[in-house]
């Protein structure tokens, strides 16, 4: 299973907002944005910080993948 942030962007995208604007004002590490657009995981405390600056919920800003198998 892996996990995709397509939602995240879009949101972003929808509030006119930049993925640094993000970084600086939900106090995540560039390191931690860097790893959101790769589509890696990332922790809990990253999660909810975004989702407190956003007005949003995890469900909203992320999915998880099912590896398929070829």
């Amino acid at each position: 299973m892996t996990v995709c942030y397509d939602k995240l962007w879009k949101l972003l995208i929808d509030k006119k907002m930049k993925k640094v604007d993000l970084m600086h004002k939900a106090r995540i590490s560039s390191n931690a944005l860097a790893h959101l657009g790769k589509d890696e995981f990332v922790s809990i405390e990253v999660i909810g910080k975004i989702c407190m600056v956003l007005g949003c919920t995890p469900n909203d800003i992320l999915d998880f993948v099912k590896f398929e198998e070829n």
